[in-house]
């Protein structure tokens, strides 16, 4: 995979698309998917961005089928809708991309079912997302869901005696939690869809240091980029159009494979063309994964077995 690049990515036409996230990533990753032939669904909670997104796109590649669709990962009703919707409109689902986050704001701040925002957002709304899209994907041709998680699962760890962080609330480890919990979830899907034959490839990607709105979704305050400082960081990053090639790798390649994770090539996953990234111990623990799962579809109150 060496230099894999836009060109790499084989013709998308006839497959079927959801992004989450209307800028940055997913901007970009839904920009290559309709330049590839694909039909994309663009979703988001601001209809005005979102709007604006398609009409760029549309705009950069004449005759693209994309559309948005309203998605407030920070609302599983909002989720929950979403989900019917799309069950009623389509029959199959080709390939979802779990992208759309949050941040580290500074604050503790609580989605509208009381989750911590960034473990609510990045990564229990799309849980339950997967869960209602199951039965499109199911039927799709060569179905894929990718997880976007981030080097910060590097230094994560699932709090199970605080996974809300209302007894003492940390950014970045709050971060960390969401994104190794997204790279987690990718690996107990892929075991899932084996043992109860869906015929899903669950994998993840993470982007390096990308020059997007999240700024770095990166090792966090304490990690090494800052430690770079702020003159080195255009040497060590790259732009959100980059960033999205190992997404884009794990979603369309054919040497992308199940419970895969890509990254950049470049020193400390940073930059450069996507090749297997590192995955932390954490994250192949297998009980802890199943641990999560039991926990999450309480929490959401969506089983993957029962959704119809």
């Amino acid at each position: 995979m060496a230099d894999w690049t836009f060109s790499d990515i084989p013709s998308q036409r006839g497959r079927s698309a959801i992004v989450t996230g209307t800028g940055g990533l997913g901007y970009e990753t839904a920009l290559a998917l309709a330049r590839a032939g694909g039909e994309i669904i663009l979703a988001g909670r601001n209809g005005k961005k979102g709007a604006a997104s398609v009409a760029q796109i549309k705009a950069a590649v004449p005759g693209a089928d994309i559309r948005f669709e309203e998605l407030d990962l920070a609302s599983l009703v909002s989720v929950r809708s979403f989900g019917d919707r799309m069950r009623q409109q389509r029959q199959s689902l080709d390939l979802l991309i779990n992208n759309a986050g949050v941040m580290t704001p500074p604050t503790r701040q609580v989605t509208s079912d009381g989750f911590e925002l960034q473990f609510g957002t990045n990564y229990l709304g799309h849980f339950a997302l997967t869960a209602h899209l199951l039965p499109l994907l199911v039927k799709g041709d060569g179905p894929r869901v990718v997880n976007l998680s981030s080097l910060a699962h590097r230094s994560g760890k699932i709090h199970f005696d605080d996974l809300q962080w209302q007894k003492t609330y940390k950014p970045w480890p709050a971060y960390s939690q969401s994104k190794l919990a997204m790279l987690m979830f990718a690996f107990e899907l892929q075991r899932r869809s084996d043992a109860a034959g869906w015929g899903l490839m669950s994998n993840a990607a993470h982007p390096g240091y990308a020059r997007t709105e999240l700024i770095a979704n990166g090792p966090g305050a304490n990690g090494l980029l800052s430690r770079i400082g702020m003159l080195l960081q255009p040497l060590a990053s790259h732009s959100a159009a980059d960033g999205s090639l190992p997404t884009l790798f794990a979603a369309t390649s054919p040497a992308a494979t199940g419970s895969g994770y890509y990254g950049p090539n470049w020193f400390y996953e940073l930059k450069g063309s996507p090749e297997p990234a590192k995955v932390m111990p954490q994250a192949k623990d297998t009980a802890a994964a199943a641990r999560l799962w039991e926990v999450s579809e309480r929490l959401t109150g969506v089983g993957f077995d029962t959704v119809e």
